[in-house]
């Protein structure tokens, strides 16, 4: 069951280094990317891909640009994750009062 989550965690994990190379290089293409964060090819294409689609970058001419969705989620990031980690943490307390 926690495979699947620590999955999904890695995965938005790449996301958002993606994005955030994105916001600081931007406009950049995949290959530079790939450079920058180590990764290939396909793995930035599809978390482009997922990007694009939630509205947080666009494609041009000149390979990838950031829209103010971006900023706005950078600026909430902690905030989210904060919440996340407190969820996180109160299942764990659960499980040790359990036993």
């Amino acid at each position: 069951m926690l495979e699947r989550v620590r999955s999904e965690v890695e995965l938005l994990g790449r996301h958002l280094r993606v994005l955030s190379a994105v916001m600081e290089h931007q406009p950049i293409g995949i290959m530079r990317l790939a450079e920058l964060l180590d990764l290939p090819y396909h793995r930035i294409r599809y978390s482009l891909r997922v990007l694009e689609q939630m509205g947080y970058i666009r494609a041009s001419q000149e390979g990838a640009i950031a829209l103010e969705r971006a900023y706005e989620l950078n600026r909430e990031l902690d905030d989210e994750l904060d919440e996340i980690l407190a969820m996180v943490s109160s299942m764990k307390k659960k499980k040790s009062h359990n036993v």
